[in-house]
C-alpha cells in the first residue's frame, strides 16, 4: 500500500488508516454514485464524518477536534482518495477540515475559534474559502471584491467563482480588499457566516457549476451585494493582512495537492495491472505484451519517485520547516505526474477506459484540474523561478 511504510507512519495513524478505510467503505463509498448525479455530497454525510472523528482531526480537543496532527488529517485524505471518494467528498474536506479550519485555528481570536471550529469538527457546519474571481484566476492580487468598514460592520460587494464547498458552505473566509491600496497591502480575510439572518441579506449562490470531473464536490459563483458582516469577525489583529495569511497557508494546501496526486498514481498503476492481467487479446493477457510491461514499469516508477518526494515534504511539513517553494515544487511535478500517468493507464484499457463505470475514467476526469487549482502549473514555475 503506497505510503504503508512512509517515515512519519506510526501504529497510531496504521490505526487510524484503519478505522478509517472501514468506515468509509461501509458508510460512505455507497452513495458515491448518487452525489456524483446530484453533484453534491449531503449534509448528514458531512455530519456522520464529524461522529466519527474524521474532520479536523488536526485541530486542538478543546475547539473539538481530534487533537492530532497533520499527520492526522492526510491519513485521512488518503484514504478518502483511496476509496474513490477524491473527486467529491475527499475534495471538500480537503477544503474544510484542511484549509478554512487551520485559518481559523491559525489567525482567528479565542472567541472565533470557540465559536466556528467545534461545528466543523462535527460537521453541523461546512466551511469554505472564497478566493477566485470571475477574471482574476490565480491572481490572488487582483481581488477587487470589497469589503468597506461601516461602524461595527464590514459591508461586502463582489463576486466570487469556482468556490468548493459553495452550495453546501456556512462558513465562508471571503478574500476581499480593505483598503484601496493597490495590490497585496490591501487584502483582508473575513468570515461570512451564511447562516446566520443577519449575514444572508445581499449573499447569493450561484449555479452549481458542471465540471468535467469532480462531480460530487459542489463548486459554485458566489455573489455579495452589500452584506454586512460583524467587524469582529476579521482574521488576523489588523486588516491588511490577508495576502500575507494566504501566502502561509498555501503551502499546506498545495501539499494537500500533491498527496493526493502521488495517490492517484499508485491507484492507477494498480487498478491497470489487475485489469491488464485480466484482459485477453490475441490469446494471451495484455500484461504479457512487451508494451504494457514496459508502459506500466514506466509508471510505477512515476509513482514510486513521487512518494519519496511527498514523504520528504510530509516530515519537513510535520518539523515546521516546509517552505513555499519545495510545496510548488512537489504540486507542478506531482499534478504534471498525475496526468500523464492517468493517462498512459487509461489508454490500456482500451475504449473501457473510456466509460464512467470504470475508476480509471473517473481518474481520468478528476485529475485534469489538479494542474488548475490551487495555483496553476505555471503560477507554480513562476514561484519556483523566484527563488533559484
Amino acid at each position: 500500500m503506497l505510503g504503508s511504510n512512509s517515515p512519519w507512519m506510526n501504529e497510531e495513524l496504521s490505526l487510524l488508516r484503519d478505522a478509517a478505510s472501514r468506515f468509509l467503505t461501509q458508510e460512505m463509498v455507497p452513495h458515491r454514485e448518487r452525489w456524483d448525479d446530484e453533484h453534491v455530497v449531503d449534509r448528514a454525510s458531512w455530519r456522520k464524518m464529524g461522529e466519527a472523528g474524521l474532520l479536523c482531526a488536526s485541530i486542538p480537543e478543546a475547539y473539538g477536534g481530534a487533537g492530532g496532527t497533520y499527520a492526522h488529517d492526510i491519513v485521512i485524505f488518503e484514504e478518502l482518495a483511496r476509496a474513490g471518494l477524491g473527486g467529491g467528498l475527499g475534495g471538500g474536506i480537503a477544503v474544510h477540515a484542511g484549509i478554512v479550519a487551520h485559518y481559523i485555528l491559525t489567525y482567528g481570536t479565542e472567541p472565533q475559534k470557540r465559536r466556528w471550529l467545534p461545528h466543523l469538527a462535527s460537521g453541523e457546519k461546512v466551511g469554505a474559502i472564497a478566493m477566485t474571481e470571475p477574471g482574476t484566476g490565480s491572481d490572488l492580487q487582483a481581488v477587487r471584491t470589497t469589503a468597506k468598514r461601516d461602524g461595527d460592520h464590514y459591508v461586502i460587494d463582489g463576486s466570487k467563482t469556482f468556490i468548493s464547498n459553495g452550495q453546501n458552505a456556512d462558513i465562508i473566509i471571503v478574500v476581499a480588499r480593505t483598503s484601496t491600496e493597490a495590490g497585496a497591502k490591501g487584502i483582508s480575510l473575513i468570515v461570512l457566516e451564511a447562516d446566520q439572518p443577519d449575514q444572508a441579506e445581499g449573499f447569493r449562490r450561484g449555479r452549481n457549476l458542471a465540471k468535467i470531473g469532480m462531480h460530487a464536490q459542489d463548486t459554485s459563483e458566489l455573489f455579495f451585494d452589500g452584506v454586512r458582516v460583524p467587524a469582529e469577525n476579521l482574521l488576523g489583529k489588523v486588516e491588511g493582512q490577508g495576502f500575507k495569511q494566504l501566502m502561509v497557508q498555501l503551502a499546506w494546501e498545495r501539499l494537500q495537492l500533491a498527496i493526493i496526486a502521488a495517490i492517484n498514481m499508485e491507484q492507477a498503476v494498480a487498478i491497470t495491472t489487475a485489469y491488464t492481467r485480466e484482459r485477453g487479446a490475441f490469446g494471451k493477457t495484455l500484461f504479457e505484451f512487451q508494451n504494457t510491461q514496459f508502459k506500466l514499469a514506466e509508471c510505477a516508477t512515476i509513482a514510486t519517485v513521487a512518494r519519496a518526494f511527498v514523504d520528504n515534504c510530509i516530515v519537513r511539513l510535520l518539523a515546521g520547516e516546509l517552505d513555499s517553494d519545495t510545496a510548488a515544487k512537489a504540486k507542478l511535478w506531482t499534478a504534471e505526474q498525475q496526468c500523464h500517468v492517468i493517462d498512459e493507464c487509461l489508454q490500456l484499457f482500451g475504449g473501457y477506459g473510456y466509460m464512467t463505470e470504470y475508476p480509471i475514467a473517473r481518474l481520468y476526469a478528476d485529475a485534469r484540474v489538479g494542474r488548475i487549482f490551487g495555483g496553476t502549473s505555471e503560477i507554480m514555475k513562476t514561484i519556483i523561478a523566484r527563488s533559484l
